[in-house]
């Protein structure tokens, strides 16, 4: 499996596939949230290219019989805490049949890594408070990080990452698509 940079030329596989990881959270025959969330990511001047990527099968590995195809994707987008720069990360989606096979392990690894290189100093989600403290997440209200939504403080986490400053506190705000949703 090769951890990369999303292409322009990847997004229909890239929508295909977060349609798929998210099927089952649909309303019966609606298309998951998350695909119009993320076209509209991709549009967006928050969008990041250096930390859209994909898991792409290869040749060699676990997953050779599947070369060339996408397994996963992730995203972050710019976000603020107050005035202050930060990461929202999401969705992060992979094909039904290759989760809990370590690709979704691995793009949290890499995206993670990728903004740390970048200087950025904290990515915050909303995310399973099972899984996501595997990658060093916390709930964000420990750190005086507000959600968008106050209802969401429970599954709303954040991880520092080595430009943090324990000053970066307030109320966090996603990219506008994020907004839209309806």
């Amino acid at each position: 499996m090769l951890i990369r940079r999303e292409q322009p030329a990847d997004r229909t596989e890239i929508l295909a596939l977060i349609g798929s990881a998210f099927k089952s959270e649909a309303r019966d025959g609606e298309l998951p949230v998350e695909v119009p969330l993320t076209e509209a990511l991709f549009a967006s001047a928050d969008y990041i290219p250096e930390l859209s990527l994909v898991a792409e099968a290869t040749a060699m590995g676990t997953h050779a019989a599947q070369a060339g195809r996408l397994l996963g994707h992730v995203i972050c987008t710019r976000g603020w805490i107050e005035t202050q720069p930060a990461l929202g990360l999401g969705p992060l989606a992979v094909l039904p049949e290759f989760q809990k096979s370590g690709v979704g392990s691995a793009l949290m690894y890499a995206v993670l890594g990728a903004a740390d290189a970048m200087g950025e100093g904290a990515v915050v989600l909303l995310g399973h408070r099972d899984y996501y403290p595997r990658f060093g997440f916390r709930p964000a209200g420990q750190l005086g990080i507000e959600p968008p939504v106050p209802e969401w403080e429970d599954h709303f986490q954040v991880r520092t990452l080595r430009e943090y400053s324990p000053d970066l506190r307030g109320a966090f705000h996603y990219s506008q698509p994020f907004n839209e949703l309806s």
